[in-house]
């Protein structure tokens, strides 16, 4: 049986007492500020809400994110950004 090698990264998320973690699998961030980080990662998009949220460091050649802050919730999506659909799932969770 051959063994298929898949080009995507592996997405991981390492937090330590709910304040300073990695998110690894990242491609990209797509915003943050001090109550909510939202990451596009190999497995959708990651919507992180919480307190005193900070972007520590950013490697996205390696497909990382540093955080630190008080984590209150991960929340992941399968909808992309830039839709325009008030209706839409994105929006309703996202907003």
């Amino acid at each position: 049986m051959e063994e298929v090698r898949s080009n995507s990264k592996s997405h991981r998320i390492t937090l330590n007492n709910r304040g300073a973690g990695v998110v690894t699998g990242v491609n990209a961030v797509i915003s943050f500020d001090p109550n909510e980080i939202l990451l596009e990662t190999e497995q959708g998009m990651l919507l992180i809400k919480g307190k005193d949220l900070n972007v520590t460091k950013l490697t996205l050649e390696k497909g990382e994110v540093e955080i630190d802050g008080r984590v209150d919730s991960f929340t992941y999506s399968d909808i992309k950004p830039g839709i325009k659909d008030e209706n839409s799932i994105f929006n309703r969770l996202f907003k």
